[in-house]
């Protein structure tokens, strides 16, 4: 096995090493240490032991990696690491709950870059707060819950975290999906709006990275993410961060530009878009320069007119059902379009065999929430159990037993005086 020993080093500050004694191998940072050899250990080490894939530690240095920048309700029960992505709202970093050690995605939105008078001025009592309360009461298993959230000089939205990534990544590496896989997913994200609208809630950015997938296996479960953000931001927020990216907008939304309400046929406009990404690899609309079919077109016109281009050759092997519900969910007119009702009595989607798959994945994600977690008992040197990062495709699995990620344990390192 592996052991962290440490020295003190210029002005007073500790040096952290890992001393390998195993028989099979311990690597840092994809170096292996070597047996009865040592290396320092760095802010944000990793640490893995046998394959290098098997990365079982983390090593933060909090001397290094200012936690302090962070609301101190939020330092209380979260230690925050890398970040996992970013956009117009702000970024998503990954962090930990100290008191399971479970990886949470949390979700920084800068004030700076928006204003939020539009909700307080329509309404002063319904503040963000009570917002993200109202969301945080949402549950389905096809959206991602909100688990907390803080108040500072940023909004800090803690979120359930999602192996797999956005759906958006997974269509571009793929070029499109099969067809038994966008029904899979199509089927979920439908279930997912439907609830939303049954709750008063309209997501109005619906689009592939507002898709998460729950691992990087092909079958498996979507959850909606971003589904408050009209609420939280406000509408005219909203469309200042929508207007440079219509793709998905619904015709209606770009005729009226902020100057009207909206009703819940938009969400099932962009549901369309969405399916006829997944099926055919591109979208529908486009900006000349860059549209895959060959158009003059302007956008905003392509949108408000419903003009749908299927590229013989990106279509052949998909169903005429499936191109069907495309075509009834991309209806100019709000009130001939399918509803998320009755988009899920489509033809296309009576399918038993999908249904199941559903189920059973369903089935295996209670299971795993249902697994008892132990937290890690305090100790003097602050340490902290990291879970299994997400395991890429052809790696294979850690040898050490599962049992033993309970139990295994990262050093936190704090400035001693």
């Amino acid at each position: 096995m592996a052991s962290p020993t440490w020295e003190l080093g210029p002005k007073s500050s500790y040096i952290t090493y890992i001393e390998d004694h195993s028989g099979n191998g311990t690597f840092v940072n994809k170096e292996c240490v070597g047996k009865g050899k040592r290396l320092v250990l760095s802010n944000n080490s990793e640490i893995a032991l046998s394959l290098l894939t098997n990365k079982v530690f983390v090593f933060f240095d909090l001397t290094v990696d200012d936690q302090s920048i962070y609301p101190s309700e939020f330092r209380e029960k979260y230690i925050m690491y890398k970040t996992l992505g970013s956009g117009a709202c702000g970024e998503v970093k990954l962090a930990f709950e100290k008191t399971t050690c479970k990886k949470v995605a949390v979700k920084i939105i800068s004030k700076r870059k928006f204003s939020f008078c539009s909700v307080r001025e329509a309404d002063p009592a319904q503040s963000v707060e009570t917002e993200i309360e109202i969301l945080k009461k949402l549950n389905h298993p096809c959206i991602v819950k909100i688990k907390n959230f803080f108040e500072a000089e940023d909004y800090f939205i803690v979120l359930e975290l999602m192996e797999g990534g956005e759906l958006f990544d997974r269509v571009a590496r793929k070029g499109g999906l099969k067809e038994a896989t966008c029904k899979l997913y199509f089927y979920q994200m439908l279930l997912a709006v439907k609830y939303l609208h049954d709750n008063g809630i309209i997501h109005r950015d619906l689009k592939p990275e507002n898709v998460l997938l729950s691992s990087h296996e092909e079958n498996c479960l979507i959850k909606i993410t971003d589904f408050g953000q009209s609420k939280i931001l406000g509408e005219t927020s909203l469309m200042r961060t929508l207007c440079g990216t219509p793709t998905y907008l619904a015709p209606e939304v770009l005729n009226s530009f902020g100057t009207a309400g909206y009703k819940s046929s938009v969400d099932c406009w962009s549901l369309g878009v969405i399916l006829f990404v997944c099926l055919g690899g591109y979208p529908p609309f486009a900006e000349p320069s860059i549209a895959k079919h060959k158009t003059q077109v302007p956008l905003k016109d392509q949108i408000t007119s419903g003009t749908l281009n299927f590229i013989p050759k990106a279509w052949a092997h998909v169903s005429e059902m499936a191109v069907d519900l495309v075509k009834k969910l991309l209806v100019v007119d709000p009130n001939e379009r399918l509803t998320t009702e009755k988009a899920l009595e489509h033809p296309w989607l009576q399918d038993e065999s999908m249904k199941n798959t559903f189920e059973r994945l369903l089935m295996q994600q209670k299971v795993s929430i249902a697994l008892p977690q132990h937290p890690i008992q305090p100790s003097t040197s602050r340490k902290r159990a990291w879970e299994e990062e997400e395991e890429q495709p052809g790696t294979s699995k850690c040898s050490v037993p599962c049992a033993s990620f309970q139990t295994i344990q990262v050093l936190e390192k704090r400035q001693r005086k």
